[in-house]
């Protein structure tokens, strides 16, 4: 893979599976806008890694869920690297607190699929304006999208279903274009947003029940990732790829 001169846009691109992306995508020579929202020192520090690497990078604060920051957001990344987006990974997002249907209000929903659909959404439309044949939009969806997910994730598992679905939907509208779109669903992925969210003892039941036996890497996902952006996935568009160690069978 050799993306030199091509620009990336990873949203929530600081840290753990986004840190991951922008890292992997920054080796194969691509030029990466790392977007973050409040870790300003991680997003410092991927910085960092990348440049030590020879890599080329930026980062810039935005909350891709409002439509001027979006804006903003593009236009910071074209005023450092050209005009044409190549890829797009559509990877900020998040479970935010788990809580049942009685303990949910309409505001703490909406919160949720905002994060989680409306920023992938309001980058994509943005996005396509400056695509050509031939580039990639990759959206982070999330095993939770096709089983549920676990107590308390409804809003977080509603919000990665219709991220799927949104997959699908733009992958014929953008297909005509060149531009493909497919989503990855990691599964158990060792990150701070399981030691977060998921107990110890959870985690390692759900290790041990993977055909594989343990959690998977963000690097994984970020490998996946590059390949979806690469011409070896030329002809795969409108896929929800599986990244679960065989925890799940779509």
């Amino acid at each position: 893979m050799n993306f030199k001169g091509k620009l990336a846009i990873v949203t929530g691109g600081s840290r753990d599976i986004g840190k991951a992306i922008s890292v992997r995508l920054a080796q194969t020579g691509a030029n990466v806008v790392i977007n973050y929202l409040n870790n300003e020192e991680q997003a410092n520090k991927t910085l960092s890694e990348i440049s030590e690497a020879g890599g080329e990078a930026i980062a810039v604060k935005a909350d891709v869920t409002k439509q001027d920051q979006v804006k903003q957001l593009y236009a910071e990344a074209q005023k450092a690297f050209g005009p044409k987006v190549h890829f797009l990974v559509n990877n900020a997002g998040g479970l935010v607190e788990r809580r049942t249907l009685g303990e949910m209000d309409e505001a703490f929903f909406n919160y949720v699929m905002s994060l989680n659909m409306n920023s992938a959404f309001l980058m994509t439309q943005e996005a396509v304006p400056a695509m050509d044949k031939g580039a990639s939009i990759i959206n982070i969806a999330s095993l939770a999208g096709r089983d549920g997910g676990g107590p308390g994730a409804s809003a977080y598992a509603t919000s990665k279903g219709a991220l799927m679905t949104f997959t699908r939907a733009m992958a014929k509208e953008l297909g005509p274009q060149g531009i493909r779109v497919n989503s990855l669903c990691p599964g158990m992925i060792s990150t701070t947003f399981h030691d977060i969210f998921s107990k110890d003892e959870v985690r390692a039941k759900v290790a041990g029940s993977t055909p594989l036996r343990r959690e998977g890497r963000a690097a994984e996902v970020a490998d996946a990732v590059a390949y979806l952006c690469s011409e070896q996935s030329s002809f795969i568009t409108g896929v929800n790829l599986d990244v679960n160690g065989g925890l799940f069978f779509s």
